[in-house]
């Protein structure tokens, strides 16, 4: 057998020049793609991370909120009075769930821009709080991949909702709660109960939690608005104005625990009168704005201002809200329309009287 030898052409030469050159592109290319990807990380976040997020500070919150309350190491104080003259308190459950929730996120996410209820305690080292957990296992099969700049978040804390409710030791009012806005759009809720150990959560356009469960229609003949305990002869007077005395008013603690009534079927609307602000709102807004977004079954979320308008949660602008609330699952223009005149009527004779 006569063996074929493949010989190389003898004009071909490595160049040391060009194969530097080549290397050296290979490497720019590589270092572009690395510094663009760590751009991109440093410049957007991560939804579902912040859901994840979102949940295990309202829990470590909770947590906080609940030793405090049966160690009975309250230290009540006084913010100053609510616009209707009413102590605004503060207790060490505030606090110290303040600590937890916000440089929980802070720690995790540094360039979020993160609104809480309650500040900083004197003295605390915030560097030992832990960063939140982004991956918990109980959303980890949410398909929500969802990159979103940083400068378009912002996200609203209320560290302990009903403090009022929680310095009585009415429990069942008492939450915390974390909401995401994105471009001023309550996107993502989490609204935990501490002494129940509840967590509800909702994604507009993701879902919600397993426990959220909503009616298909109005459970009563009888219209059920739920209020404040602080102000329920307010809202009392201008829902029979507008409603006729047909209706059952409901006082209830704290926004989070009035919204996720509403939310169950237990009151037809949750509606404000007064001065209430966002950290109070956002997370339910979110959660009731996450059911149903497709609209099936006649059950369509919603949370306005008594005027109709949807509420900005952007960072930059106010806190409060001056317009009145009206949330709902079912029927919210007809609520709309036969409240609005009312609460419009109301703010009129208080302007008069100032």
């Amino acid at each position: 057998m006569t063996e074929t030898r493949i010989m190389a052409p003898s004009n071909i030469k490595v160049n040391p020049i060009g194969i530097a050159v080549i290397a050296l592109v290979t490497i720019v290319v590589l270092y572009a793609g690395s510094s663009m990807k760590m751009f991109r990380s440093a410049d957007t976040v991560n939804l579902k991370e912040l859901l994840s997020v979102g949940i295990d500070v309202a829990r470590k919150g909770g947590e906080r909120v609940r030793i405090i309350r049966e160690s009975s190491n309250m230290d009540e104080q006084s913010k100053g009075l609510t616009q209707e003259g009413a102590q605004e308190l503060k207790t060490n459950g505030d606090v110290q769930s303040h600590v937890q929730m916000f440089y929980g996120i802070k720690n995790a996410f540094p360039s979020v821009d993160v609104k809480s209820e309650e500040h900083d305690p004197q003295g605390i080292d915030t560097k030992s709080v832990p960063k939140a957990n982004k991956y918990l296992t109980e959303i980890q099969s949410l398909d929500a991949t969802v990159e979103v700049p940083v400068k378009d978040i912002t996200i609203w804390i209320d560290p302990l909702d009903a403090t009022q409710e929680y310095t009585e030791n009415l429990r069942q009012y008492v939450t915390t709660m974390v909401c995401v806005a994105v471009k001023g759009v309550p996107t993502i809720g989490v609204i935990y109960k501490p002494f129940l150990d509840k967590t509800f959560w909702g994604f507009i356009g993701h879902g919600h939690s397993a426990n959220i469960v909503t009616p298909e229609s109005f459970s009563s003949d009888k219209t059920r608005i739920i209020v404040s305990r602080s102000h329920s002869g307010q809202v009392e007077q201008v829902a029979k104005s507008a409603m006729g005395d047909a209706i059952e008013i409901i006082p209830a603690g704290g926004a989070g625990f009035k919204t996720l009534e509403v939310i169950s079927g237990n009151a037809s609307a949750y509606v404000h009168v007064t001065r209430i602000k966002k950290w109070d709102l956002c997370a339910g807004n979110a959660i009731i704005n996450s059911i149903d977004v497709d609209h099936k079954d006649g059950v369509e979320g919603k949370m306005t201002t008594l005027e109709g308008r949807l509420i900005d949660y952007s960072g930059a602008g106010s806190p409060i809200n001056d317009d009145g609330l009206l949330a709902t699952i079912h029927e919210h223009e007809k609520f709309l329309t036969i409240l609005k005149p009312a609460f419009e009527s109301m703010k009129k004779e208080q302007t008069a009287q100032a």
